[in-house]
């Protein structure tokens, strides 16, 4: 389990506020910059670079992970597993070049959802639902981006086909990011921790 692990250094409210002004950001980046933040994710799913860059964070997570959380009876398998993360991230910067990125995307994801659903685990009040909601599409997102790469670019496709659409889901983000950050401020407080 990482709930111990996570919760040691998080809280409720320090993630609601960091997801809720995350969420803000850059949706209204999304608004103000259109054309350019949709240049950006048309190219996202072949950047190679970045791709490099997300599996190596991925990988050092993973490994830190691996390292704190009890495998339980797999406890025996510690050094093998660490050593085949490091295999795996220098596997995937050598011979993935097709959606590097997305697949990278999706593994960051998978972990980043992690420490959000630990922290909303069992808690009150109700609101904190909207952390595992977001979570939940996240997930959702990254089996399908990890496994059917081509699906992201699919994805990008259908949400910039129309200036309609985009100004949307841009507002659509910055309402959801709202939402958290004041529930977080007003209602995930310390007292209900």
């Amino acid at each position: 389990m990482t709930r111990q692990i996570y919760t040691e250094f998080l809280s409720l409210q320090n993630v609601g506020v960091l997801l809720g002004l995350y969420l803000i950001c850059s949706h209204v980046i999304a608004l103000v910059k259109e054309q350019r933040v949709i240049n950006l994710l048309k190219d996202f799913p072949r950047n190679k670079p970045i791709g490099v860059v997300l599996i190596i964070i991925s990988s050092i997570w993973a490994f830190w992970l691996v390292s704190k959380v009890d495998l339980g009876e797999f406890q025996k398998w510690q050094v093998p597993i660490s050593w085949g993360i490091i295999i795996g991230c220098v596997a995937f910067i050598i011979w993935v070049d097709e959606f590097l990125a997305v697949r990278a995307l999706g593994i960051f994801l998978l972990l980043l959802v992690c420490p959000i659903l630990d922290v909303a685990f069992l808690k009150e009040p109700a609101s904190r639902l909207l952390l595992p909601i977001i979570c939940y599409i996240w997930i959702f997102l990254s089996f399908f981006w990890i496994g059917m790469p081509y699906l992201m670019r699919d994805h990008i496709a259908f949400v910039t086909k129309t200036r309609f659409r985009w100004r949307c889901l841009s507002i659509a983000g910055i309402v959801y990011g709202v939402l958290v950050l004041t529930s977080a401020i007003l209602f995930w407080g310390s007292e209900y921790l």
